[in-house]
């Protein structure tokens, strides 16, 4: 599955849990992730695929509970992080968001700014 949005800046809340939560990403991920997020504004919104890796909020001693899809951004390899209150439209972003985690600052290596057109491919299930 091919989505495709527009960069918008974010809340910078992913980077301070990312970085305070490293082990736990890179323990689910295989790859140490760099602690902030792409955010990319979709047309439609966008929901979850049936299988995804979890971090549960009970293996960090939280309510939050980290939904994790493999993707990649122009053949990078990357992670799109979705808490479970967004994907139930509770949380702080609509489902026309999506949050892209990869090893690299992805706004620096691929020389993004807010508006470009970005393309993400989702791994099937």
């Amino acid at each position: 599955m091919i989505l495709e949005g527009k960069v918008v800046s974010g809340m910078g809340n992913f980077s301070y849990w990312i970085e305070k939560l490293l082990p736990y990403y890179t323990q689910k991920t295989g790859v140490r992730l760099f602690p902030g997020t792409l955010n990319v504004q979709l047309p439609d919104a966008w929901s979850l695929p049936a299988r995804v890796i979890r971090l549960e909020g009970h293996e960090y001693d939280s309510h939050v509970s980290v939904n994790i899809v493999p993707c990649t951004i122009n053949d990078l390899p990357a992670f799109i992080l979705r808490t479970d209150a967004n994907e139930r439209e509770r949380g702080h972003h609509p489902k026309t968001i999506i949050e892209i985690a990869a090893s690299l600052k992805l706004r620096d290596h691929f020389h993004l700014r807010d508006g470009d057109t970005v393309r993400i491919e989702v791994e099937p299930n």
